[in-house]
């Protein structure tokens, strides 16, 4: 049976909207959505081995070392589900990391169809960021400005406290960007040279900046899937 596969990346700093449109992505394609923050989270969570060593990493806003995160990305690409594609958040970050992406997708005789860049300014990144709470629960998202919950501090989905994670805090979100703008914004000028690269502008509304994504991105790609 043939079956269209697309296979994203979406770059942009923390905050600019990747994972939010990657649910959305994920919806129109029929695709994962394999997000690394996400992934180390729930290990973290757990008391994973990977979680412990990421743990201190994440909290400090720098950037989890390639070896863990490569790691965790080739085990997902392997699973089942990705073989109609995916759309990837939050990996890769680095140059070195690019490489290893198209090393393994090569291995596997796959091709990245489009990366996807969130332009957002730095001062509208800070005030999306240091107004997130999470429910310490469920781990359901909010924010105090624009995604506030029903009942101020507890969360709508299951009644449990909302708290801010310590990579929300207006000094990591600060050093998370400038990790980001210091090595994973090179990435930009990687992907240009490739000729997958399609900018977004990630101030829009949700629904325009998805609208933008579907416009802009290539989707000609078929395979047989048994």
């Amino acid at each position: 049976m043939k079956q269209r596969v697309i296979r994203i990346i979406l770059l942009g700093a923390p905050g600019a909207g990747k994972g939010t449109q990657a649910r959305r992505l994920c919806d129109a394609f029929g695709v994962p959505h394999i997000a690394t923050g996400d992934m180390f989270r729930t290990a973290v969570h757990a008391g994973s081995p990977i979680g412990l060593a990421a743990k201190g990493f994440m909290d400090r806003g720098e950037l989890v070392p390639d070896d863990v995160t490569i790691g965790v990305v080739e085990e997902r690409l392997r699973m089942d589900d990705a073989k109609t594609g995916f759309i990837m958040d939050g990996f890769p970050r680095t140059a070195q990391q690019a490489t290893a992406l198209d090393a393994l997708l090569a291995k596997l005789g796959w091709r990245l169809d489009a990366a996807v860049e969130f332009d957002v300014p730095r001062e509208e990144l800070l005030r999306r960021l240091t107004g997130r709470r999470v429910c310490a629960n469920c781990q359901a998202t909010y924010h105090v400005s624009f995604a506030r919950p029903r009942t101020d501090g507890v969360c709508d989905r299951c009644g449990g406290g909302l708290i801010q994670r310590d990579d929300d805090s207006e000094a990591t979100v600060a050093r998370r960007l400038d990790v980001y703008q210091r090595q994973t914004a090179p990435l930009l000028a990687y992907y240009s040279g490739a000729g997958t690269l399609v900018k977004i502008n990630g101030t829009a509304s949700v629904d325009d900046v998805f609208a933008a994504v579907m416009a802009g991105v290539p989707v000609a790609s078929t395979a047989v899937i048994l």
